[in-house]
């Protein structure tokens, strides 16, 4: 599967945020729900996409996080 294939960028359709092909469910949703600890189920109803629209907004945050580079603060005193 290619994300390519699943993930669209419209400025027309959500402000140009990344949304699943053919909806207005924004990848940052998905991401968001996951990160929340609901299942792949109860997204795929909920948003009425398949398990490869979540896998493909997976893989497109995966290529985001490895193209940039956040510093993080490590809590640690200087």
């Amino acid at each position: 599967m290619n994300q390519h294939d699943r993930i669209d960028v419209n400025p027309k359709i959500c402000d140009g945020k990344p949304c699943i092909k053919g909806t207005r469910v924004m990848v940052s949703v998905i991401l968001d729900n996951l990160a929340e600890g609901e299942t792949y189920e109860s997204i795929e109803e909920g948003y009425k996409i398949t398990r490869e629209d979540i896998q493909a907004s997976l893989e497109f945050a995966a290529d985001l996080a490895s193209d940039r580079f956040i510093p993080l603060e490590t809590g640690l005193a200087k």
